[in-house]
This record gives C-alpha cells, structure tokens and sequence, in this order.
C-alpha cells in the first residue's frame, strides 16, 4: 500500500485540513499520516480561532513518522508563519521527499486569514521551488503575483507567465471561482491543459481545495503522470461536490467517501 503524508491544519469540523486530507486517502486507498501544524476552531459558518504549533512541533512529528515509514506522497496544506514554513523545506530537502503537492492555504472560504502577512514571502521562496505540483485558487494565486487580478480563463492564462518566474513546478490554478465554470489550468513542461467542469449549484463546497490537492498527492503516489493525476482528481473532487452533504448552517463539506457509500 502507498503511503502519502499531509502537513496541515485541523478543522474541527471535519470537512477540510487534515481530516479531509484523511479521507481523501482512505477514498484513493492509499494509507495517510499527518502533521498538525495548526488546531482551528470552526464550523461550516467559519473560523472562530487558530492556535498554532510550535515549529519544533512539527519538526518531531516529520521526524517521527519520516525516519519510520516510507513516504511516497507529500500533501503540503496550512502552514500559518514563516517559521513553519522554513522548518518543513529544510526537512523536506533532508529527506528528500517526493512527489510534494503544495496548496498554498491562505484565507478561509469564509475570509479568515490563514497565513500570517510576514510568511507569504518565506512561502513564496523555500516552497514554491520544492513542489511538484502547486494548487492555489484564483484568490491565492493572485496573492502569490502580488495582486494580479485574476477572474477569467483568460487571466488564468496570463498569470501561468507569472508563475514561471517564480517556479518550475507544475501549476494548477483553480477556477471554482469563475462565473460560468469550474475550469481549472494546468501549467506543465511548458504545455497548458484546460480540465473543464460544470458548475455545480451548491454552497456545500467547504474543504474543496484540501480535497482536492490530497486526490493529486494520492494519485501520484500511485504512480500516475501529473496530467493523469490532475485528471482523476479532477473528477473525484466534482463527483464530491455533486454528492456534497447538507450538514450544519453554512457551506457544508464535500463528500470525501461518495464513492464508497452511495
């Protein structure tokens, strides 16, 4: 069995960060393990509260599980400041660890900031080079080009030319948030690839990101292409959507096992 790791935040609710990670894996029937950079109060109405862990925190429990068990898959999701951000590049490098996907969390579907201001530059710099895959949405990857407007196909485009001068990796830019469409953009050994979706008419889309980078790291792990890897996880993620589930007051949470249990 695979084995694919996530480094992230806990929501209490269940439906994104580490829990979502979790089930996530368990769907692609590879075996998960996680860091907890960040315990978070929240709901579907919202974050309430953040308490982040020290660094050294998260640097023993990389330790503990990476000079344990073989890793064959990084997810990469809410690391809150600068110096959990320099700790899990250093430690990256040392062990040398593969396949990384790197969702650059930074504000909550609710508004919350999730990234402290100081650490976008660190992110920026020690991540974003490490990662083979990066999935920001249009929000964050206009925060990622300092403020480059970003609310068509057309700007997606345009914004890949600027992620070049940044990182080699390969660049997914989400595009839940267009209008018409969930299209999403794949930049990859200079080749753009459109993954087309329908918009699906729900607010239950709490947790999508998280999902959806996890499906990408799992697949991977897999053995799939990057291109392959987007693809099913592209599919994964809007069949979670379509079958998201009605749970609480707010944005509900997609359904991470809907492949299983419907």
């Amino acid at each position: 069995m695979k084995k694919v790791l996530t480094i992230a935040g806990s929501d209490s609710s269940g439906g994104a960060g580490i829990q979502a990670d979790l089930k996530t894996f368990c769907a692609h029937k590879v075996y998960g393990m996680s860091v907890i950079t960040a315990v978070t109060a929240q709901n579907t109405l919202g974050v309430s509260h953040i308490e982040t862990l020290s660094s050294l925190s998260v640097k023993k429990q990389i330790e503990a599980v990476a000079e344990d068990i073989e890793i064959d898959a990084v997810k990469i999701g809410m690391l809150s400041n600068a110096e959990i951000i320099l700790t899990v590049a250093e430690l990256i490098k040392s062990y040398r660890f593969k396949n990384i996907v790197l969702d650059p969390v930074m504000i909550s579907t609710t508004g919350f900031d999730l990234l402290e201001k100081d650490a976008k530059k660190a992110l920026i710099q020690e991540l974003l080079p490490l990662a083979d895959v990066i999935t920001p949405n249009l929000h964050e990857a206009s925060a990622i080009l300092d403020g480059l407007e970003i609310k068509s196909k057309e700007d997606m485009e345009k914004s890949v030319h600027a992620f070049r001068k940044l990182t080699s990796s390969a660049v997914l830019i989400k595009g839940g948030h267009l209008v018409d469409d969930a299209a999403d953009l794949l930049a990859y050994e200079d080749k753009l690839r459109w993954y087309d979706a329908p918009k699906i008419n729900t607010n239950n889309t709490h947790g999508t990101g998280c999902t959806l980078s996890s499906a990408i790291a799992s697949n991977l792990a897999l053995g799939l292409s990057v291109e392959q890897a987007v693809f099913d996880a592209k599919e994964y993620i809007t069949g979670a959507i379509r079958n998201s589930l009605d749970i609480g007051s707010g944005n509900g949470p997609t359904n991470h096992l809907y492949r299983l249990i419907t």
